[in-house]
């Protein structure tokens, strides 16, 4: 039985309240996935909401110490500067925003979670994707919501969640990955660059036969013909731009093979491991046919 199959019934309490700023008001939601397994996180509701508003999930995860409100904090003075407060910046620019909480925190702790999963045949992951297939179920629901343009926009750990997520769930119509697109199969498995995963304690991130399957440009495959979107910083330190551009020449390849360049972009900007939110919203408002509001 498929893990979406074992998902309880869509939850009947209550959002709770917990923001109310001029032009949005914000919401702690909670959903039951499975007996003791809940997807929730933060809901943004533009207070000049329409009913069939574009949705978006913003995963905002890191790997180290991902929370639900970090991409809502728009102060440079935190260690959550890299997110720029972008989910706060597009519930004002009109977007219905959710903010979910994944897994990925607490240091080792979800490495060990990860890892006993393993041992007893489950993939954290196939967990992650049911929470999000509650979480769509739940959205559709929402008078607020147009069910068809419901983005995904992730960073670092995040943009990890981006690659996967949209792939394996079609109702997803973009994937944005910042900060995280590479060659992962080299990034994995070099033992000469100071970039790769082997000089790190990231042990949960090794996945089984990937070199032989599935690199990033493949998973993209997946995502296409919905629009793809990479966001990344010239500084950034996961990785050099050349292990980037060239995986990603392969998804723009592959899409104008098909006829549609016109839905995938990669937007380079002179910064760090963050948040850049330029090209990103623009894509985000292009492809989830959104009027640009402008705060």
């Amino acid at each position: 039985m498929a893990a979406s199959d074992r998902r309880s019934p869509l939850p009947t309490r209550a959002p709770r309240k917990i923001l109310d700023k001029e032009k949005f008001t914000g919401y702690e939601v909670m959903l039951d996935v499975f007996p003791d397994v809940v997807c929730w996180g933060i809901l943004l509701v533009p207070k000049d909401v329409k009913p069939g508003s574009a949705g978006l999930s913003s995963s905002v995860s890191t790997v180290w110490k991902g929370y639900r409100r970090t991409s809502l904090q728009r102060t440079q003075k935190t260690r959550y500067a890299i997110y720029k407060g972008f989910g706060t910046r597009l519930a004002e620019r009109g977007f219905v925003v959710f903010a979910p909480h994944h897994y990925y925190r607490g240091g080792n702790r979800f490495r060990q979670v990860a890892a006993a999963g393993i041992s007893a045949q489950e993939d954290a992951l196939r967990l992650v994707v049911a929470q999000h297939e509650q979480l769509l179920s739940w959205l559709k629901t929402q008078p607020f919501v147009d069910s068809s343009r419901i983005g995904f926009y992730g960073l670092s750990y995040g943009g990890f969640s981006a690659q996967r997520l949209p792939a394996l769930v079609p109702g997803y119509a973009l994937s944005i990955n910042s900060a995280e697109f590479n060659d992962m199969v080299l990034k994995k498995s070099s033992v000469h660059d100071r970039y790769s995963y082997p000089f790190y304690n990231t042990y949960e991130v090794f996945e089984w036969n990937m070199a032989n399957t599935f690199n990033y440009s493949d998973l993209a495959a997946l995502i296409a013909p919905r629009p793809f979107m990479v966001e990344r910083g010239h500084k950034d330190s996961v990785a050099p731009d050349e292990w980037v551009a060239s995986e990603y020449a392969k998804v723009r390849r592959l899409y104008v093979q098909l006829g549609i360049g016109d839905r995938t972009a990669i937007e380079f900007f002179d910064g760090p491991h963050a948040i850049n939110g330029i090209g990103t919203f623009a894509f985000l408002h292009k492809h989830l046919n959104w009027p640009e509001k402008k705060p």
